[in-house]
């Protein structure tokens, strides 16, 4: 368990935890970025964010894994760990940035379409965010290279890799 001034979180041995000094605005807060024996990143934890964003283009959407985490409980509201898509086959989503997985409060989408991806939870005095969208050049995929990316994402799933991915953000709590 590595912890902070105000979380904690189980990062795999193999992992590494860097914490590059001079990038949070005023005001403080918790940047870690989480890398694999590799160097590439696989997530990244940032604390005491301003957050507030408007939906102006909608995509087709996959929740390809949700799971509710009452321990991180802010207000009454339980944020979810998700594993989401936008776009799919004949629409895509947006550019660079149609799969992610980490922490979200923001509402689960209905229908058929939903916003672009917004992974911020509730953390004293504010908000934050934990998680990272899906690179197949940094993430461990199985299969054929030249398969989709949307079908790479739901490959991705079934690796060690995303089991530790998701193990280490669910680990999340707050400092005691």
């Amino acid at each position: 368990m590595r912890r902070s001034a105000s979380s904690s979180v189980a990062v795999p041995a193999a992992w590494d935890v860097t914490d590059p000094a001079g990038e949070l605005a005023e005001g403080g807060g918790t940047f870690a970025e989480i890398t694999n024996a590799a160097g590439r990143p696989l997530a990244t934890l940032r604390t005491n964010m301003a957050t507030g964003s408007t939906c102006i283009d909608r995509y087709p959407y996959s929740v390809l894994e949700s799971q509710e985490l009452t321990a991180l409980t802010q207000n009454g509201v339980a944020p979810r760990f998700v594993f989401e898509t936008r776009g799919d086959a004949t629409s895509p989503g947006p550019a660079d940035t149609p799969a992610a997985y980490g922490i979200t409060s923001v509402p689960a989408p209905t229908g058929d379409s939903a916003c672009y991806m917004f992974h911020f939870f509730t953390w004293p005095p504010n908000a934050a965010m934990f998680g990272a969208f899906y690179n197949p050049a940094n993430n461990e995929t199985p299969g054929d290279a030249s398969l989709p990316y949307l079908e790479k994402a739901k490959l991705y799933m079934g690796t060690p890799e995303y089991r530790d991915i998701k193990r280490m953000i669910t680990s999340l709590r707050p400092a005691s």
